[in-house]
C-alpha cells in the first residue's frame, strides 16, 4: 500500500474533505490521527481522534512533541462563513486568515522535527479561491493565496528533508453543500458549470492527498495541484453568440 506503515496527521479532519482524506490515508495503509476541536459525529474507520485548536500556539507544540513519531501532515483545517467585507470590521476578517494561514504556519513549525527525521511529507489544501476574486470570502481568498506561497517557500527551506504542496482545491460536494448552494437543486445547477459536469468527492481530494504524500510523488515539491474538475466555464461563452459553423 502507498502508505503502509507511516504516521499521518490531518488536521480539521472530521467532516468533509477532512474526513474524506482521513479515510483514504487509512485505507493507503497509514496510522491517521485527525485532530479538531469537536469529536466526529460518524465513524472515521481506523483514524484516531485527539482534539486539538490548531489556532492554539501552546496546544499545537504540546499536541505534537507528544507525538512518538509522523509522517505525513495534511493541513486541512480551515474555512469561512459568507461575509462581504464591509459586514465585519478587520479584526473579524482577521480571523478568518488566522485560521487558514496562521494555523498552518504554526502547525507546520510544530511538526517540522518529526517531519525532517521522516523525510517526510507536508500536504497543504489549498483552494481555487486563493487565485480568483472571492466576494463574500475575500479574507480567506487572501488566506488561501498566501497558504500557497507559504508551502512554494516551505519546499525550499525545508528540502531535501520535507517535500511540501498544496492541493489547490475546487468545489467539493459534502454533507453541507445543499446549505451553501439552495439545495439540490441549487447543487446539481452548479455542477453543471463544471467542465467534468459535477462537484468532487471527499474521496477525490482524498485520493489526490494519498498521492503527493506516497513515494509516487517522491520528486514532487512546491507544486500546487489543481482538484477542480477543469475549472469554470468562461462565462463569455455563455454570454456571446457563437457561429458554430466556423
Amino acid at each position: 500500500m502507498e502508505l503502509d506503515g507511516k504516521v499521518a496527521v490531518v488536521t480539521g479532519g472530521t467532516r468533509g474533505v477532512g474526513a474524506g482524506i482521513a479515510r483514504s490515508l487509512a485505507r493507503a495503509g497509514a496510522q491517521v490521527v485527525v485532530c479538531a476541536r469537536r469529536p466526529p459525529e460518524h465513524p472515521l474507520g481506523t483514524a484516531e481522534f485527539m482534539p486539538l485548536d490548531v489556532r492554539d500556539t501552546d496546544a499545537v507544540r504540546r499536541f505534537f512533541a507528544e507525538l512518538p513519531r509522523l509522517d505525513v501532515l495534511v493541513n486541512n483545517a480551515g474555512g469561512a462563513p459568507y461575509r462581504p467585507l464591509a459586514h465585519a470590521d478587520a479584526a473579524r476578517h482577521a480571523r478568518v486568515i488566522e485560521l487558514n494561514l496562521l494555523a498552518p504556519l504554526t502547525v507546520s513549525l510544530a511538526a517540522y522535527d518529526h517531519l525532517k527525521h521522516a523525510n517526510g511529507s507536508i500536504v497543504m489544501i489549498g483552494s481555487v479561491s486563493g487565485s480568483r476574486p472571492s466576494p463574500g470570502s475575500a479574507a480567506y481568498g487572501a488566506a488561501k493565496a498566501g497558504l500557497e506561497n507559504l508551502a512554494r517557500s516551505m519546499a525550499v527551506e525545508w528540502a531535501p528533508e520535507v517535500r511540501v504542496n498544496t492541493l489547490v482545491v475546487g468545489m467539493v460536494r459534502t454533507e453541507l453543500t445543499h446549505l451553501h448552494y439552495g439545495g439540490d437543486d441549487g447543487v446539481e445547477a452548479v455542477a453543471r458549470t463544471v467542465p467534468l459536469g459535477r462537484l468532487a468527492l471527499p474521496a477525490d481530494v482524498g485520493a489526490a492527498a494519498v498521492f503527493l504524500a506516497s513515494d509516487a510523488a517522491r520528486y514532487i515539491s512546491g507544486a500546487s495541484l489543481l482538484l477542480h474538475g477543469g475549472g469554470e466555464r468562461p462565462a463569455f461563452l455563455d454570454a456571446a453568440t457563437v457561429n458554430k459553423e466556423t
